[in-house]
């Protein structure tokens, strides 16, 4: 998979540039606050139709201007394909090969990428939340079918939750158990999808941290669940629901589900959430994201294509090297503002930002 082209029209600080892109390394290199960031934010929203920096998509406009647009041409194994995003103040326009979609779902899985930056060590240090988005925006670019569970069940679970901070306790308890059939309908596909990822996921990233460690640390995910199959995860979510139905009704809200889950990653044994130096960390979630790579490729027969925002500055001499060399076979976009100080000779496409613009 190898994005060719990126258009940007009022993204961010780009008013209208162009990116040609090479099938290998490429590298946007620039002094800090020119634009970097905001090119590989672009490609990594096409992929996902969402940001990682940002709530609201209006964010992405430049400012003064009505909206902001970003097209990509990639080619794939299936042939090639053209994604559109118009972005406009409080709406979107999504576009495939020039056909506007009327279901948001159905912009994924056209173009896979991996994205990590400084950023990402929230995955390893914050809480749950972080872990839970990792699998949801990995996930869903596998599965259209997980990405649409999610966004029912998250409305079911509004919609639950808005009951429980009802007066009427009648009312509640003759309608929680209408709500709690629906949620965990699509709670056991997200958690059967969930698992599934997470058995694939550990290996590999126990594999990429002894590569990047040289065995002297060992990363390891923790229980990811048993294999069973959904109605058995079903029939064990709706247990749940009921048996925590008092506690919901005395809190407001509800207190077990997909969206309380959480993933425990230790490295050496103790838990990297409170025990990691910045560098483990790094190092850590660094793996976590080169394993997806690998499962990506799994997926879909062809590897996704990765985005390092930032990356280099932050690793040690020796892992800069272990990285480069690992991702040879990957189109790769790479942000940095001095790429001799840190590609050692690597061939590259080079691509120099100042304010905004391609020079």
């Amino acid at each position: 998979m190898v994005i060719e082209k990126l258009t940007l029209h009022n993204f961010r600080n780009y008013e209208d540039e162009t990116f040609s892109f090479a099938e290998g390394l490429n590298v946007l290199t620039g002094k800090n606050a020119q634009g970097k960031t905001n090119c590989a934010e672009a490609v990594y929203y096409l992929c996902t139709g969402s940001s990682l920096r940002i709530r609201h998509d209006r964010q992405l406009i430049r400012h003064g201007q009505p909206f902001a647009s970003a097209s990509a041409e990639l080619h794939s194994r299936y042939g090639s394909v053209t994604l559109q995003a118009n972005i406009f103040e409080n709406r979107r326009e999504l576009f495939v090969n020039g056909n506007k979609l009327t279901r948001a779902v159905d912009f994924l899985g056209h173009m896979n990428a991996v994205f990590f930056s400084p950023g990402e060590l929230r995955l390893i240090q914050d809480g749950p939340d972080e872990r839970r988005r990792f699998l949801n925006l990995s996930i869903s670019q596998l599965s259209r079918e997980y990405c649409t569970a999610l966004l029912r069940y998250q409305k079911i679970l509004d919609q639950r939750n808005n009951l429980l901070k009802e007066h009427d306790l009648a009312v509640i308890e003759d309608t929680l158990p209408v709500w709690d059939e629906q949620l965990s309908t699509y709670a056991s596909r997200i958690v059967r999808k969930r698992r599934e990822f997470l058995r694939q996921l550990s290996p590999l990233a126990a594999e990429a941290h002894s590569y990047l460690t040289d065995g002297a640390e060992e990363l390891s995910l923790g229980d990811v669940g048993k294999t069973e199959d959904e109605e058995e995860i079903r029939q064990k979510l709706l247990f749940d629901f009921a048996q925590s139905r008092e506690r919901d009704m005395r809190l407001g809200f509800t207190s077990v589900g997909p969206h309380r889950d959480d993933v425990r990653i230790t490295i050496g044994g103790q838990d990297a959430r409170g025990f990691s130096s910045q560098g483990q960390a790094r190092t850590a979630a660094l793996s976590l994201k080169l394993a997806e790579t690998e499962i990506f490729r799994a997926y879909a027969g062809e590897p996704p294509i990765l985005i390092l925002d930032d990356v280099m500055s932050e690793l040690d001499l020796a892992r800069r090297k272990k990285l480069l060399s690992r991702i040879g076979d990957l189109q790769c976009i790479l942000t940095c503002t001095h790429a001799e100080r840190l590609l050692y000779g690597t061939s590259c496409n080079k691509i120099r930002i100042k304010e905004g613009k391609i020079v």
